[in-house]
């Protein structure tokens, strides 16, 4: 690699291919043919063994391999050779650049010229060199990493050394042992995505057109005590609203005072009914979620075309009519993609969840997740719980990817935002 353009007096170019060709090929004899083999079954010892040493005379404890670090360094060494191979096929193309060039008799760039390119006609490629690495050091490491994961029996009984095990854990999940527990949590994800999202944009633009009605005064003070609520970390207010929600927390000390109830309900405790627990998380997710379609939907509102609504008034429209045939369509038509992308931010709203319930209640049918859970937080579950089932924690991503990838292809591409882009 850059014999050619160092033939060429391209010196720069040339050595920078030739050092990353040598480097390359040092670190495949010394580590990347190791790491690349030892990939096909992620370590030869899988548990503890106590061996005699017949030289020394003594008993040797001789540990498994680390298989987390074996399948790591397996899959980096996979992706610096997909890196490698792309690299030489850029080194081909400019090896067979300079052919043509010399049998046409063409200008052939200097080094200086070389250097004053990459930054003016190629200061994009420059410019995305770092993001590029950041990405597959950051991204398609730990994705092709837990993907990867998702086909051995990485959990608590093989914690160190594991083995491939293909689909199995896929098995485990759709018809195995945790399928009681994947498809109800599945259908209340699904639930809770559409709930979530439809409540929040629902009430959003009814409260944004009721502080842009011409009767209300001061509305950059309404807005802003809205905005307030989605100026404070999610976190705070959401375990603000758990101290508000508990057995004992002051709302139900203010209905117990007014004697509206009884006894104290339980909201989003342990022992709290299914029911009443998902319909609270909805309900306060509402509260965190309505002042940023608020916003959107005043913006949407405030550039509407008064010309068709005055019109419409003059043929007879009353309100209901105008902001079912004029003021919706056009707030839909604009936020349909940003529709999409909280649906799919619902799918894997874990703050909600965590933060305000835990879960709870606890569903004895269930294998590591109680009634609120979601995908998402039972695959945390599975991951830091007591089972530690990071294969099935793996598979949970995958089908959650999937699911989302699905949705968010199929509903764009049939939004009048798409059509008409």
């Amino acid at each position: 690699m850059g014999a050619s353009a160092l033939k060429n007096r391209q010196w720069v170019k040339g050595a920078a291919f030739l050092i990353t060709e040598v480097a390359f090929l040092i670190w495949l004899v010394f580590s990347g043919i190791s790491s690349l083999s030892m990939l096909s079954n992620l370590g030869t010892l899988k548990t503890k063994k106590v061996v005699y040493d017949q030289s020394q005379g003594v008993y040797l404890t001789k540990l498994p391999d680390n298989s987390v670090v074996i399948l790591l360094f397996g899959v980096l060494a996979v992706i610096l050779l997909i890196a490698m191979v792309g690299l030489y096929w850029v080194n081909l193309r400019s090896t067979r650049k300079l052919y043509v060039l010399n049998r046409d008799h063409g200008h052939i760039e200097t080094n200086g010229e070389e250097l004053a390119s990459l930054l003016d006609e190629r200061l994009h490629s420059v410019l995305l060199a770092i993001p590029i690495v950041g990405i597959v050091a950051f991204t398609i490491l730990p994705t092709v990493y837990m993907i990867s994961m998702a086909f051995t029996n990485y959990d608590s009984h093989h914690s160190i050394g594991f083995s491939w095990t293909g689909f199995q854990a896929f098995h485990n999940v759709l018809s195995g042992d945790l399928a009681g527990t994947f498809f109800p949590v599945l259908g209340w994800t699904l639930i809770w995505a559409v709930c979530a999202t439809a409540t929040t944009f629902f009430f959003g633009v009814l409260l944004a057109m009721l502080i842009e009605s011409k009767g209300i005064k001061h509305k950059a003070f309404w807005r802003t005590m809205f905005i307030i609520v989605y100026a404070v970390p999610q976190f705070v207010s959401l375990l603000m609203m758990a101290q508000f929600l508990d057995l004992q927390g002051p709302l139900n000390n203010l209905l117990l005072s007014w004697h509206w109830i009884a006894k104290p309900i339980n909201f989003i405790g342990a022992s709290a009914k299914p029911l009443v627990a998902r319909i609270t998380v909805i309900v306060v997710n509402m509260w965190v979620g309505i002042p940023v379609s608020m916003l959107v939907s005043t913006a949407i509102i405030q550039n509407l075309p008064e010309d068709q609504i005055e019109a419409a008034r003059m043929d007879g429209a009353n309100p209901f009519q105008v902001f079912k045939s004029i003021t919706f369509p056009q707030i839909l038509f604009v936020m349909a993609p940003s529709l999409i992308q909280q649906f799919i931010g619902n799918i894997n709203n874990f703050n909600v969840i965590y933060l305000l319930t835990g879960g709870y209640p606890m569903n004895n049918n269930y294998s590591g997740a109680g009634d609120t859970d979601l995908l998402v937080t039972w695959l945390y579950n599975l991951t830091f719980g007591q089972t530690q089932r990071y294969n099935a924690s793996a598979v949970l991503g995958i089908l959650i990817f999937i699911i989302s990838a699905v949705f968010s292809l199929f509903a764009y591409r049939r939004t009048n935002a798409f059509k008409e882009g």
